[in-house]
């Protein structure tokens, strides 16, 4: 089922990558980008840091302590054989619903901005469509292989990506739900669906953007932006605004690190959407080309992985892993310069965020104990 995708060539990495560095390579490049959001985070929110809280490096800490923690959920993921997930696939479809219905309950729920899709426990925060990245993946790709022989039957897939949909827009958080629909696209083509059903799917999906779009003004505003800059500069546009001057006046070769002028209470979320507004105007366009090419690297050593995976459920998986990120990297960096609506989602492994990046190690170790699964067989 998997010839469209990845043709005929044998599931091994050494006719792939003879020296299997595969899985190797693909820590390296996480590494090498979590590094660099870590001098580029402390660089783009030290001023906001010290604004807010009067310490420089207080995002920069409570990153490092994520970090410590996505390290450990990290290490779990890559120590467990993927297979055991399976067997736990409905109740990871359960556990996202759960999760998801959590922002909605009194004394857990907690507002960012215009939309309730955090939760505060104690003095913790967490956001539950980060994990449910997640687990609903995994339910999808055990769900989609073990129904590998009656693939083309639309109607359960539709109806379970119908409530997850229907919960998120409810917080709302349009960015993260966006992302989520763009993998389980991927992994249902992957997996074998319909080129019909997929565009049929597509149709469904802008039509309920259309709804949305009609009842949510700030959402319309935000597709306004997209078309006439010039549109609200000093609300609904202000962000990709001062994104766009940030990009622009950083060149080629940029400001110089550390020099940017826009951190300076201009740039709204410095330390989260807008980071590689910062990165593009301190370190120019030859740096924010470096970067995107690591992602595109990093995508490339995921679908390796894929290809070579010993198993339908570890194809199915993998690319949606390596989907979710390189989906994710696009849709913000496409944001910040007015490629695609600004989304409010953030830059993988290099925004600030406790949740995003303990997911996002999370899912990279699962990946890895792919690739390792392949390395041993």
């Amino acid at each position: 089922m998997f010839k469209r995708a990845f043709g005929d060539r044998p599931n091994t990495l050494s006719n792939i990558f003879p020296n299997k560095t595969v899985g190797k390579n693909l820590i390296y490049l996480v590494s090498t980008i979590i590094v660099f959001g870590l001098i580029m985070l402390f660089s783009a929110s030290s001023i906001k840091a010290y604004n807010n809280f009067g310490d420089s490096y207080y995002f920069l800490k409570h990153q490092i302590f994520s970090l410590i923690l996505g390290f450990v959920v990290y290490w779990f993921f890559s120590q467990i054989d993927y297979h055991k997930w399976k067997k736990y696939a409905f109740f990871m479809l359960i556990f996202s619903i759960a999760l998801l219905c959590l922002v909605f309950i009194p004394g857990l729920s907690a507002e960012w901005g215009k939309a309730h899709s955090w939760i505060k426990i104690f003095s913790f925060s967490l956001q539950p469509s980060e994990f449910v990245k997640i687990t609903f993946l995994l339910y999808l790709s055990a769900w989609l292989e073990s129904r590998k022989n009656i693939i083309q039957s639309i109607g359960p897939f539709l109806v379970v990506l119908g409530i997850i949909a229907f919960l998120m827009v409810l917080q709302p958080d349009i960015g993260t739900l966006f992302i989520i629909v763009l993998i389980s696209l991927l992994v249902y083509f992957v997996g074998g669906g319909s080129i019909k059903h997929i565009l049929f799917i597509i149709l469904i999906g802008v039509l309920a953007l259309i709804i949305i779009i009609h009842f949510k003004p700030y959402q319309a505003g935000r597709f306004k932006c997209l078309f006439d800059i010039n549109y609200s500069q000093k609300n609904i546009c202000y962000q990709v605004n001062q994104s766009l001057i940030a990009v622009g006046s950083g060149g080629l070769i940029g400001r110089g690190l550390g020099a940017s002028r826009q951190k300076y209470l201009y740039l709204p979320e410095v330390s989260n959407d807008s980071i590689f507004a910062v990165i593009s105007e301190e370190l120019g366009l030859i740096f924010s080309t470096i970067l995107i090419i690591l992602y595109l690297l990093l995508f490339y050593h995921g679908v390796l992985i894929a290809k070579a995976a010993p198993d339908d459920f570890g194809k199915i998986l993998a690319m949606g892993i390596i989907g979710w990120i390189i989906f994710q990297a696009l849709i913000n960096i496409g944001g910040m310069i007015n490629l695609i609506p600004m989304t409010g989602v953030p830059l993988p492994l290099i925004s600030y965020g406790g949740s995003a990046i303990v997911a996002i190690l999370g899912a990279i170790g699962i990946l890895v104990n792919i690739s390792k699964q392949t390395i041993d067989s």
